[in-house]
């Protein structure tokens, strides 16, 4: 699918839609080796703490409403006899699935808004589906009624419609005020392959509504605050880029209201900005915007709105972090006797390309990791510096050198070798552009998403690779439907913190198990969840 789109004007002219990520449905394999047979399915039914609701954990459950819809792909219907085939209890709020990969908030309201007014939408962009909740149950009742009569569409492809389990969808301010919004925009970035800085932000928000402040802050993954001149400009900006991409294929936005009416900045940098105040001394060096094109892909229309927020991929680099640019991390604290170079490709293959690994003679607990490019290297730092790792805590920054070289080779205390080349190894999750878009970046957390699993392994099974590994055990377990035609399962592993987390799947990320008369291994793959818990 192409990333250039023109802008579509809802009825007012005020909402424009921007191009959507090139990602596949959640359901579809991370990845498959080549050789190996399956689907491993990605986590259904989970969405980000955030996007939470009332009574069901994590917005729909996939698993849960699979039987609520019809026998047709998604379509809502009523028997013959007008007997509701869903058994589910008219909800002002309905769940809408089958959306296209270009579809915005803006989008929603302008095919639905028909049917009555609406106060609250809610997007899934990984799931292709969101809820919208109306004002009146009433409305609700038109909107699945009509979709269940005859095909309703949602920018340009039909869309399927259900009642939502809840009676309205929880947002973070105003709780009383369902129709209440916010100058303030909470933005959460997903799938973030590349840089996002105050100018990236400003870029993307400011021609649709003017821009106060930004504050970007990496507690869970990379989300912003944006703080528009008005409720009205931060309303235009939600509806025109909810579920939007910033870069083509990644960098997706989740919009929803802050709390916070207002933000305080005290310096103008990378990560906080105040429009208002251009006298504030930026700290530290500036961060440049990835090349935006020159010619019609970017444009503003007559109301301000982007014709589309999908910028080209960089074909340079420069620094993100002041130092100049390089793709090789350097890892210090790291365990003497329980980290060597396999378990570091373990870690940090979840966030680009290993290239090479060798520890430092000089330097004990020290190790050079090239990566792909700078931005897998950022976005290891994002993630990985100061967590704790077999008790000891990670520092991870860009490293001076630009390659890692073989040399000073030596064995490590478990008899490994210091210095390891994964270039060519199949395990390595962003060697194709395809194959990067399927990848999730998702910060450590103490539930596991395993896959590549052969139907026979159990619970118990891998129970027991946890004990034979020294590792900690998890405390709830779930394994996800598997199709009939599948070869491997997959599901989720909870432990009882982050740290177990990260230490389980340092040791046994890409163990490779092997079963009777198997004539090839199976290499088990883990990743962290989106979800916080079980």
């Amino acid at each position: 699918m192409s990333t250039v789109e023109g802008a579509v004007q809802c009825d007012e002219g005020e909402y424009g839609r921007a191009a959507k990520r090139l990602k596949t449905e959640e359901t579809e394999a991370e990845e498959r080796e080549e050789g190996e047979e399956g689907e491993e399915e990605l986590e259904e039914g989970e969405d980000s703490d955030s996007g939470s609701l009332p009574g069901n954990g994590n917005g729909e459950s996939a698993t849960d409403n699979r039987a609520r819809w019809s026998a047709s792909q998604f379509g809502a219907g009523r028997r013959e006899n007008g007997e509701d085939s869903h058994r589910i209890s008219p909800s002002p709020v309905v769940h809408v699935r089958g959306l296209c990969e270009a579809v915005v908030e803006a989008d929603l309201i302008d095919a639905l808004e028909r049917f009555g007014p609406i106060c609250y939408v809610m997007m899934m962009p990984f799931k292709r589906q969101a809820l919208v909740e109306f004002s009146a149950g009433e409305s609700a009742d038109l909107c699945v009624s009509c979709g269940a009569k005859e095909p309703v569409y949602i920018a340009g492809q039909q869309a399927y419609f259900n009642y939502s389990t809840s009676k309205r969808i929880t947002r973070p301010t105003n709780a009383d005020n369902p129709n209440s919004g916010n100058k303030v925009l909470l933005l959460s970035i997903q799938n973030p392959l590349y840089p996002i800085t105050t100018d990236v932000l400003y870029t993307v928000c400011n021609p649709i509504g003017s821009v106060l402040r930004i504050v970007i802050f990496k507690r869970n993954g990379i989300q912003a605050m944006v703080e528009f001149e008005s409720i009205q400009c931060a309303q235009k900006a939600k509806a025109a880029l909810n579920g939007a991409d910033i870069y083509a294929g990644c960098c997706t936005l989740k919009i929803e209201y802050a709390r916070p009416t207002r933000l305080n900045v005290i310096k103008n940098d990378n990560e906080s900005w105040d429009y208002t105040k251009p006298y504030l001394v930026r700290r530290g060096p500036p961060c440049p915007l990835l090349p935006l094109p020159n010619n019609s892909r970017y444009k503003l229309t007559s109301v301000d709105v982007p014709d589309m927020v999908s910028y080209p991929l960089p074909q340079s680099s420069s620094s993100y972090s002041g130092h100049a640019p390089s793709s090789v991390a350097m890892v210090s604290g790291l365990h003497p006797s329980k980290m060597n170079c396999t378990r570091i490709f373990n870690l940090f293959c979840l966030y680009g390309n290993i290239e090479k690994v060798k520890f430092m003679k000089s330097v004990p607990g020290t190790a050079l990791v090239e990566m792909g490019d700078e931005y897998a290297v950022d976005r290891a730092i994002t993630h990985l510096n100061s967590i704790k790792v077999f008790g000891k805590r990670l520092n991870v920054c860009v490293s001076k050198q630009h390659a890692v070289i073989p040399s000073q080779v030596f064995e490590l205390e478990d008899g490994s070798s210091s210095y390891k080349d994964f270039a060519m190894t199949r395990n390595n999750r962003f060697s194709s552009a395809g194959q990067a878009s399927k990848n999730i970046i998702q910060p450590p957390s103490a539930v596991l998403h395993y896959y590549n699993v052969p139907p026979c392994i159990s619970q118990d099974h891998l129970l027991r690779l946890c004990t034979e590994h020294d590792v900690p055990g998890f405390v709830k377990f779930k394994m996800f439907d598997a199709k009939p035609s599948s070869k491997t399962i997959s599901g989720l592993l909870e432990f009882d913190s982050k740290t177990e987390a990260v230490e389980v799947l340092t040791v046994l990320n890409h163990y490779q198990i092997r079963i009777p008369n198997g004539s090839n291994p199976y290499t088990l793959k883990l990743c962290f969840s989106t979800s916080s818990h079980l």
